[in-house]
């Protein structure tokens, strides 16, 4: 298999490597084929401080079988073929949306579903396009999304292994270098405990390649939780109200939970440090340490002259005396000076 980039960037942003983690807002259909609110999920996306804001480019018809049977997770009668149709984004708004994302100064891509999908977006230059997990075999689909030469992010959602090679293969096939894997679980919410948070760690070890998460837990703690097991890119669905019709409004994000994942992430990345334990901060060193760690403290006075016995000394609050360690090193040295009570006994006092 050819070699991939470890590192790259969508647009100016760099992904993988130190970088900090890549942050994909999923509108997908939640614009409920109204142009208004697909500018406000941009509108919610760039508030809340995400990387990139993602839509879906599809026709039902072209995704479905229209003898498919319909799911049962989603109270809808109609078929799956059906379904997409009505939600489906009217591709004619791709390029508005992509010039007015960049004028709130966020990337803007979607995931391509069919070969015109993906040629719509090329001829508008995106910057990145994203293979969503149940087209991960649709490995024709990959090699075309590839070979626009545009960064290729594949979600591995109920792949095997060998089917995640079978993908990378179709985009190094295609003159692809810049890929990133998603680890994933496609359920709609998906529960915790089958989202393997540790199979990113595998992702990028065999690969090599930035890895990620496309969360479709209900909530933030799995989101961020995975920055600190080295998430490098994260997508999460949102919505402007979980009370909207739609078969993705119910699982997603509302607009301050976007904004308090995008903030988790960056704190956690923040507290990650650098593993070395190295004392105290620079911070705590200001007052706390001075203050608030223990030292030897006077019992009851001690004149000067006095043989120091154990009885005479306790352990107390502030720091700056003798360490408690050294009541040994402590009793039976002289005081130099008339010790009061509760004094902080400090070496040049005994």
């Amino acid at each position: 298999m050819s070699s991939f980039d470890p590192t790259f960037s969508i647009g100016p942003t760099p992904v993988g490597g130190s970088a900090r983690c890549y942050v994909v807002a999923e509108a997908g259909a939640n614009h409920n084929r109204d142009l208004g609110l697909a500018r406000e999920l941009i509108d919610v996306a760039a508030g809340a401080g995400a990387d990139a804001v993602k839509f879906q480019t599809y026709r039902g018809e072209a995704i479905y079988s229209s003898k498919a049977p319909r799911f049962g997770y989603l109270d809808d009668d109609r078929s799956p073929q059906e379904l997409l149709e009505a939600i489906a984004l009217p591709r004619e708004w791709q390029q508005e949306l992509l010039a007015y994302a960049g004028s709130r100064g966020i990337a803007w891509f979607s995931s391509p579903f069919d070969h015109d999908a993906v040629d719509s977006l090329a001829a508008l230059g995106v910057p990145a396009m994203k293979i969503a997990s149940f087209e991960l075999g649709d490995l024709p689909l990959i090699r075309k999304a590839a070979s626009t030469g545009a960064p290729i992010i594949l979600s591995c959602g109920m792949a095997t292994y060998g089917e995640v090679e079978d993908a990378l293969e179709a985009v190094a096939e295609a003159g692809g270098t810049r890929v990133a894997l998603l680890q994933c679980a496609s359920v709609y919410p998906a529960p915790p405990e089958i989202m393997n948070l540790r199979a990113m760690a595998t992702l990028r070890t065999a690969f090599g390649v930035p890895v990620g998460l496309s969360d479709h837990t209900q909530g933030i703690a799995v989101a961020t939780g995975g920055a600190a097991l080295g998430m490098q890119m994260i997508e999460k669905h949102f919505t402007l109200s979980r009370d909207m019709e739609g078969p993705d409004h119910g699982f997603a994000l509302e607009p301050e939970e976007l904004e308090a994942m995008v903030e988790g992430i960056r704190a956690v990345e923040q507290a990650m440090g650098n593993g070395r334990v190295e004392g105290p901060s620079a911070l705590e060193r200001q007052e706390m340490y001075r203050l608030a760690r223990r030292s030897l403290i006077a019992a009851r006075p001690i004149p000067a002259g006095t043989t120091i016995t154990e009885d005479m000394l306790t352990v107390k609050r502030p720091g700056f005396g003798i360490p408690p360690k050294f009541l040994e090193l402590t009793v039976g040295r002289t005081a130099r000076v008339d010790i009061e009570f509760d004094d902080i006994i400090t070496w040049e006092m005994v």
